[in-house]
């Protein structure tokens, strides 16, 4: 596959393990992209993301990506916060998974879909990502073996190196300053991206961890307020 699919599939396979019902709740699709529209920095996706995920391979756009999470969040953990609802920030970060090493967001999407080779940056950039959002998911030691099951079996045709990779992720302690240290500057709001859509923040832990990590990655309260408010997450404090 590649790591940038695997990517998205593994930022999927959160989403379905911590349920469909706060994105029915939020409005659904629609909401999503009202919310995305409100945000500066997302503006310019909210109206694409039906073009971009057909790019991915996904017919029928955002209703095929909203029947398949429904039906998988009927024997997934269901949730009450934003699990799903932050699938603007997967498509905020896969927009910038090139940062600093591709044209646009749009080459970006050419590559994933195989018509151009992926690049070492693009490669790289997916594997912070997944990192950050594995190391934020397991910041309340909530990532259970069923729910850590079900996030691995939507990573379908990934690759051995691949899964590989996300198991030692999953197993290896969570450090969001070697995380920041690893990442260039042009991709920080990216990996930002990447933890918090993992999860709900409504744990402690879970607060801490970003704090640390948007800290560690020198981002600013209002870079960080927007990020949240577009994902349609609390807002951080302190």
């Amino acid at each position: 596959m590649s790591f940038v699919k695997t990517l998205a599939t593994l930022a999927a396979g959160f989403a379905a393990a911590k349920g469909y019902d706060a994105f029915r709740k939020g409005g659904g699709m629609a909401g999503l992209q009202e919310r995305m529209k409100d945000n500066p920095a997302l503006a310019g996706m909210a109206g694409s993301i039906d073009k971009t995920l057909e790019k991915l391979g996904l017919p029928g756009g955002t209703d095929a990506v909203t029947g398949a999470v429904a039906k998988a969040g009927e024997t997934a953990q269901k949730g009450g916060a934003a699990a799903m609802s932050n699938l603007g920030g997967l498509m905020a970060a896969l927009g910038g998974a090139m940062a600093g090493g591709a044209a646009s967001a749009g080459g970006m999407i050419d590559q994933m879909t195989g018509t151009t080779a992926f690049t070492a940056t693009a490669e790289a950039n997916a594997r912070l990502m997944i990192r950050a959002m594995i190391e934020a998911a397991k910041a309340d030691g909530a990532v259970d073996a069923e729910e850590r099951a079900r996030i691995m079996a939507h990573l379908g045709d990934a690759s051995d190196e691949e899964r590989a990779f996300v198991e030692a992720a999953f197993a290896a302690p969570s450090d969001p300053a070697a995380l920041a240290a690893d990442t260039a500057a042009a991709a920080r709001t990216q990996v930002y991206t990447a933890a918090a859509m993992a999860v709900r923040v409504d744990h402690p832990a879970e607060v801490a961890y970003l704090q640390s990590l948007a800290s560690a990655l020198g981002l600013d309260a209002a870079t960080v307020a927007g990020l949240h408010a577009a994902m349609g997450l609390p807002a951080q404090h302190g």
